[in-house]
């Protein structure tokens, strides 16, 4: 501790402070006789502005406030994963051994388990020299994932002593001394400071997809991975279902799920679904893959701009490993009322509908973290971390300034309507006014991975929706009587393409998720009745025939054929690519 100050003024979650010795920005301090945790926000003279991440009810001037001198930081360390902690990363499910299910204010728990030991492998030698980012020992944390335990950021020096074997996170097994002489003593576990992004040797283009399984993203508005996407929608449009599909299902090694000022009850479901859940990459749990930070919508407001952070360093220390990490923030919205609140009671000048004129600043400084990049260490290995923001605009007003400033600097927009929700289309993503930029950097791997002429598919896909869209004005007008037969086709074929492919049912087992290989089948089954019937009609076919083929019914099922049975898939595309042969011929 480095001194104690004096409260002066308390106005909700901000406590005015004097005369803390040393005082600096994001310091952590303990505020009033209830020691509350909060954090130095600003600076005038001898004052100093707290948020506090705790219920300040009963606080009054003239109690003390003790500086810790630390900024706010996070423990790294094996542990982590299957892990829920709130959002200045203290354990729930520890607090509620010791205190109940309501949480004390005041309490204070490490965020890793002290007592538990870990079975330390070494994987450098005495006498060997060391320096930031290196790996020095596994702990196998998960059946399926090694925990690596890195040499910190700013830290080298030779190896003096290793040992092995089996260790609490704070106990010493490696030994370095540096240049100068001077020992460091390394344990399992690191800090960090959770305002200041981790370094990396060097930023990669994002070249490989994020595998969702759900089609609509991974067809149409794909993401890469270390890259950023957003997914405003208005109450009721299944932004919070979509996240965590992506949680689910995403083919990343680690899951950071930020539960940013949602209702309980959603971060309940988590925590009943995530242990029950198989993971289709492991066969585990899904939970043992995955960190949860909970801030729900009835805790402290101040702690929700906290939870983002601490989410986000988590996942730069595992990309720091070499893994590819996905964070799902839901929402931002809720963390940039807090950024608004706490903005009101320091007096500063408002920007746009009350929130702080930094607000973008804030916002892109914070997916900025996201990216694929070269980690630290002598070893070059790649590690990414992807971004997924649920923004809830009041009303779905895309013009919301949370919106609009982070449209700047995501990549990936997936524009979610309560239109299409109330008409049971989920997920409810707009096709016509959504978009992903990372389309021509992953031109390649699609070419190769899915199929050479997929990005043709999704051309040709997109514009027979978006004729689609046109046609339904002059329907809507005039009828549908005044449409050509192959204008018809149009509208049949676009609504196989919502029905049949981009509907997709987060609660069967099997449509659920969907691989890519399924996905290409089933693009290519659609598209391929598609042309059969429309040379059938040009050649002077009924189009009422077509509309009653039996094939159309098989089409419409295809979504609930497992995603291993390669075999149907083929069948029904051979079937396709022949129906209306004879009558051709």
């Amino acid at each position: 501790m480095k001194g104690e100050g004096e409260i002066i003024r308390v106005a909700g979650p901000l406590v005015v402070a004097r005369g803390i010795p040393e005082a600096k920005m994001y310091d952590v301090v303990r505020v009033g006789e209830k020691n509350l945790i909060g954090e130095i926000i600003e600076l005038r003279g001898d004052t100093a502005s707290i948020q506090v991440y705790e219920e300040t009810a009963g606080i009054g001037p003239g109690e003390p406030v003790v500086s810790t001198g630390e900024p706010l930081s996070v423990e790294l360390g094996p542990g982590l994963l299957k892990s829920i902690f709130d959002g200045i990363q203290r354990p729930l499910d520890v607090m509620q051994d010791k205190v109940g299910d309501f949480i004390t204010r005041g309490l204070s728990f490490p965020s890793l388990d002290r007592e538990k030991k870990w079975a330390f492998t070494p994987t450098v030698k005495k006498g060997e020299e060391v320096s930031e980012g290196d790996v020095i020992g596994e702990v196998q944390e998960t059946k399926h994932l090694k925990h690596f335990i890195l040499v910190p950021p700013g830290v080298s020096g030779r190896v003096e002593e290793v040992r092995e074997g089996e260790f609490t996170v704070e106990e010493t097994v490696v030994l370095l001394k540096g240049e100068n002489g001077e020992e460091r003593k390394l344990s399992l576990m690191q800090r960090w400071p959770v305002r200041s992004a981790r370094p990396y040797t060097r930023r990669l283009a994002p070249y490989s997809l994020l595998v969702t399984g759900q089609r609509v993203v991974d067809a149409f508005f794909p993401l890469a991975k270390g890259g950023t996407a957003c997914v405003p929608g208005p109450f009721g449009s299944g932004k919070t279902v979509i996240q965590h599909q992506l949680a689910k299902w995403s083919d990343t090694d680690i899951i950071i799920y930020i539960g940013c000022g949602e209702r309980g009850n959603e971060m309940a479901a988590v925590l009943l679904e995530f242990p029950e859940l198989e993971d289709p990459y492991t066969n585990e749990p899904l939970i043992n893959r995955t960190v949860l930070i909970a801030n729900t919508s009835n805790m402290p407001v101040s702690a929700r701009e906290a939870s983002v952070y601490t989410g986000i360093t988590i996942a730069e220390y595992f990309r720091d490993m070499g893994y590819h990490v996905s964070v799902m923030a839901d929402s931002t919205s809720r963390w940039a009322e807090a950024l608004r609140e706490i903005s009101g009671r320091l007096e500063e000048m408002p920007g746009e509908e009350g929130y702080p004129a930094y607000l973008p600043q804030r916002v892109a400084g914070f997916y900025e973290r996201a990216g694929r990049v070269v980690c630290l260490g002598r070893e070059e290995k790649e590690g990414s971390v992807s971004i997924i923001g649920a923004v809830s605009p009041p009303g779905g007003d895309l013009s919301d300034p949370v919106v609009q400033a982070t449209l700047k600097v995501v990549k990936v927009f997936w524009s979610l309507e309560d239109w299409l929700a109330y008409r049971r289309h989920f997920p409810a993503i707009n096709w016509l006014s959504s978009y992903s930029l990372y389309v021509d950097n992953l031109e390649e791997f699609l070419r190769q991975e899915l199929s050479s002429d997929w990005l043709e598919m999704r051309k040709e896909s997109l514009k027979i929706l978006e004729e689609e869209s046109n046609l339904q004005e002059i329907v809507r007008l005039v009828g549908i009587e005044s449409l050509s037969p192959k204008e018809r086709l149009i509208l049949e074929t676009a609504r196989s393409l919502r029905e049949d492919f981009l509907h997709q049912n987060a609660f069967d087992p099997v449509d659920t998720y969907s691989t890519l290989k399924k996905q290409v089948y089933m693009l290519k089954i659609i598209l391929a009745f598609h042309h059969r019937a429309q040379a059938y009609i040009e050649n002077g076919g009924n189009l009422e025939e077509v509309l009653s083929s039996p094939l159309k019914e098989e089409i419409s099922r295809m979504r609930y054929i497992k995603n291993e049975d390669e075999e149907s898939m083929k069948n029904l595309l051979e079937k396709a690519s022949k129906v209306f042969e004879v009558v051709n011929a």
